[in-house]
């Protein structure tokens, strides 16, 4: 992270270095740190500057111009999500900053670093990626602002941008840069800005055609088609290269990169992570100190939800690590200092669909369906049981583990069809409360969010069942999203009627936020339905929003479960 650093392990240049907006953490689910430790493992030299004054030109050149290139990222999260609530208000803390200090990184940061390279290192490849880019890749709505804005890339200039998890994307782009090629086209999982030029001598007879930056401004219904085409090509078995015209110059996006599973996902996370954040830091990191413990075992969600950008980054595609490198993680983690017997989690962005499968029968590999699991689970989707069972049992006998606890989401569609996994998790595996997202129940609302209708009464009893069985007094936390698209105060009362009649306080609510490029963005901006595109009712002003959260209220019952409410931002 500094110049004394490098001259320690006697670098005199470095060959890559990032820009991060978070704090330096060095653990496998911040995306500086996992793409740093791939390309060191490569042989290459990489630094790693963090959170940098945006105001000073100064604080990203101590290390020097880099041989190959500069990356950029945000962060694990949205710029503009990490410094704004839902509603529009500065947040008081940055879960990923030091001592949780707001205000270390710009709003639109991966923009203004990646213009601060640009002037920092005149003639230095500048490569874009992380969540921010992933989602703001096309003409998107920017909630905080308002208002729709072109592709990042318009803005950043950067030479290229890597969308979803971009391993293969970076040893592709270094190997080409070594080689003196500064041809970055044609790469999966990335998208160019290219110039007049270029674009009008580029050959697009075989790419889908996105309305155009200057059409979704004349008419914002524009963005729902952009929307649902993005979401069908987001498969690398079969989905087309898609253009989106600003002005007379290009964006070009490829098909996504091919998922990383098995042995190839367990090399990623068996490289040499410090596991801890970077000792120039006096205070701790939020963000990491819960999940300091944990360990990712999977990637991708099959789920499709229309208010989640999972399916835009990781894919739909799933890809698991085996069950020998997690418990190996298991067995190291053991031998940390600081470790005191409990695995906080073993996740991912769905945990119970570790060792699932998808993409494995020709079938898949045509298919442009956006969820794998919604309106009903797919005949070819491959639901496994066994591994899950395996790791979790494993865990428990590593020498040094008191605890192992699953804290990630988890389906409650699939758990409902693997009853023993079920069990095992329930008894086994909850630290006494379990989160879980029915998000809404109203039908209707469900049906727009991608997400079952009458699970969750069936897994809550099934929840009880299992933790009186063990012997146990365990609570479920329910997670609800309140002013979605096509919820007024008539559907969000069918929460409220759930919660009175359960005698439940509600420890958090969502309020929603459209994030960029997702299904949910567009209906709300457009007013149409994502399925049928038949005009809904939206939301929009705070007080109608307010009155949704209310309706929420705390149960004053005695014997009410759970906690007072909270609105999570």
């Amino acid at each position: 992270m500094s110049r004394p650093e490098m001259e320690a392990r006697g670098w005199d240049e470095l060959d890559v270095l990032i820009i991060t907006g978070d704090a330096y953490v060095d653990h496998p689910s911040f995306g500086a740190a996992m793409i740093g430790r791939v390309l060191e493992s490569d042989g290459l030299r990489v630094g790693i500057i963090a959170q940098p004054d945006w105001t000073k030109i100064e604080s990203i050149q101590g290390m020097g111009a880099p041989q190959l290139f500069c990356g950029v990222t945000a962060g694990n999260l949205d710029s503009m999500l990490s410094n704004y609530t839902a509603a529009r208000h500065k947040r008081k803390d940055d879960v990923y900053s030091a001592g949780g200090a707001p205000g270390k990184r710009p709003n639109h940061a991966a923009v203004v670093y990646s213009q601060m390279c640009q002037r920092a290192f005149p003639g230095v490849p500048v490569v874009l990626g992380g969540m921010e880019a992933s989602m703001r890749r096309v003409a998107h709505y920017d909630y905080w602002e308002d208002k729709l804005r072109p592709s990042i890339m318009a803005d950043a200039k950067a030479d290229i941008l890597v969308y979803g998890m971009g391993e293969l994307a970076s040893r592709e782009i270094v190997r080409r840069l070594e080689a003196g090629n500064k041809n970055l086209g044609g790469i999966p999982g990335t998208a160019l800005l290219l110039g007049a030029k270029a674009t009008a001598a580029a050959d697009f007879s075989e790419c889908i055609i996105l309305p155009s930056w200057e059409e979704m401004r004349q008419d914002k219904k524009h963005l729902m088609r952009l929307t649902k085409v993005v979401e069908a090509q987001q498969t690398p078995y079969c989905g087309k290269r898609l253009v989106q015209m600003h002005g007379n110059r290009a964006v070009l996006m490829e098909p996504p990169a091919f998922p990383l599973d098995g042995k190839d996902l367990d090399a990623l996370y068996e490289l040499p992570f410090e596991r801890a954040c970077h000792p120039s830091y006096t205070e701790p990191v939020p963000g990491f100190a819960t999940i300091k413990d944990s360990i990712i075992v999977s990637r991708g969600c099959a789920g499709g939800c229309t208010f989640c950008g999972l399916g835009f980054h990781q894919g739909k595609f799933l890809s698991s690590r085996t069950v020998d490198s997690v418990l190996k993680e298991v067995e190291k983690l053991t031998e940390s200092e600081t470790f005191r017997g409990t695995v906080s989690d073993l996740g991912g962005p769905t945990a119970n669909l570790f060792g699932c499968e998808n993409g494995h029968v020709d079938a898949c590999k045509k298919c442009h369906r956006p969820s794998c699991l919604w309106p009903t689970i797919c005949p070819h989707f491959k639901i496994e049981e066994e591994k899950g069972l395996e790791m979790l049992r494993g865990s428990r006998q590593v020498p040094g583990v008191k605890h192992v606890f699953v804290q990630s989401g988890i389906r409650m569609d699939v758990a409902l069809r693997t009853p023993e996994y079920l069990s095992e998790l329930v008894q086994n595996h909850v630290s006494g409360h379990m989160k879980v997202a029915p998000e809404h129940m109203d039908p209707e609302v469900l049906r727009r969010m991608r997400k079952p209708v009458g699970d969750f009464p069936a897994f809550m009893k099934r929840f009880f069942e299992e933790s009186a069985a063990a012997g146990k007094e365990q609570y479920l936390v329910p997670y609800f999203i309140s002013s979605f698209p096509g919820c007024t105060e008539k559907e969000m009362g069918a929460v409220e009627e759930f919660l009175k009649k359960e005698k439940w306080n509600l420890q958090q609510v969502q309020d929603f936020i459209p994030l960029p490029m997702t299904g949910s963005a567009a209906m709300y901006v457009t007013g149409l339905d994502i399925n049928s595109e038949q005009p809904i009712p939206v939301v929009r002003n705070a007080g109608d929003r307010e009155r949704q959260k209310r309706m929420l209220r705390p149960n004053t019952d005695p014997r009410a479960r759970g906690r007072q409410l909270d609105t999570v931002e």
